[in-house]
């Protein structure tokens, strides 16, 4: 990779979000818990949510990824709570469109993810990029499964 690619890639803004990843901690009795690991890279996060009116309550993560994993949960965490879980999974899938089919980044309040588009073209750090997204939407899947067998 070119430096002047890696200079976009690795920007100061994704720098200092890396550096400053809030809710860094574990939730004493979440609704859903998730560890969901980036094959490729070896990125790791563990998820702990808790849901109150399907929306997020609490929050808590543990992240072990590369500098772009980071960055991407810093934003995450910085507005996961009082989150729907149909926006949740709507940033999902904006991020995932953003990175794999060039879509243009999430909106407001998420428009901060759009630090990240430099990834779009290292598909090597897409699992990095997606992987808090991707774990939250398995907390809330796991969670909807678990309502579904009470009812």
């Amino acid at each position: 990779m070119a430096d002047e690619a890696l200079k976009q890639l690795y920007n100061d803004d994704v720098m200092a979000l890396a550096r400053d990843i809030p809710l860094q901690r574990r939730l004493p009795a979440p609704d859903a818990t998730v560890q969901q690991v980036s094959p490729l890279c070896g990125s790791r996060i563990t998820v702990d949510l808790t849901l109150e009116d399907d929306r997020v309550s609490n929050y808590g993560q543990v992240v072990r990824a590369c500098t772009l994993g980071q960055a991407a949960a810093s934003i995450l965490a910085r507005h996961v709570i009082g989150r729907s879980t149909a926006e949740l999974r709507q940033v999902r899938d904006e991020m995932r469109a953003m990175l794999k089919q060039g879509g243009p980044p999430p909106a407001s309040p998420w428009e901060e993810l759009k630090v990240l588009l430099p990834a779009r073209s290292v598909k090597s750090r897409h699992g990095s990029v997606l992987l808090a997204f991707e774990a939250v939407v398995k907390a809330l899947d796991q969670i909807d499964a678990e309502r579904a067998r009470k009812a």
